[in-house]
């Protein structure tokens, strides 16, 4: 009896160990349970614990991953028109000095900011806030961790 109770639990755990995602869980047959059948394509399966967001000008397949990263902040302000148009104004500004360089500018309660790249690593976001230093039109220079998008080929 303990060799067979034995048996049963590594097959049980072996099964749970073998199931991949949420997807194959929910359809696995469990006596006394009911039954789920889920029918979609396997691509979207695929996708399970990914974020995405579309967004076309980042990629060419309009694909990004969100993921922790650094942005270099060039302009933080307060809440009013004037910030929006200064933090606008330097956005178009960094475009202009640096177009490779992906720009955000936004409203985050208080404040207007404008931030800049999307760095994995703070040696790479320390390297760009160096070349907005040397171009001497931007004072504001920090380095913040932030989400940042990652495009997906």
């Amino acid at each position: 009896m303990k060799y067979l109770l034995t048996l049963v639990f590594l097959l049980t755990a072996s099964m749970a160990s073998a199931q991949r995602n949420i997807v194959e869980s929910l359809q696995t047959r469990t006596p006394g349970e009911g039954i789920v059948n889920i029918h979609q394509d396997a691509y979207i399966t695929s996708l399970i614990g990914l974020r995405y967001v579309n967004n076309a000008a980042t990629s060419g397949s309009g694909k990004t991953l969100k993921a922790r990263g650094f942005r270099v902040q060039v302009y933080a302000g307060n809440n009013s028109r004037v910030a929006r148009n200064e933090a606008t104004a330097i956005a178009n500004k960094v475009k202009r000095e640096f177009p490779d360089m992906p720009v955000y500018t936004y409203f985050q309660p208080p404040r207007w900011l404008c931030r800049i790249g999307d760095f994995k690593s703070i040696e790479e976001a320390h390297v760009a806030m160096r070349k907005l230093k040397e171009s001497g039109e931007f004072k504001e220079v920090a380095i913040v961790r932030e989400q940042i998008n990652i495009p997906i080929e």
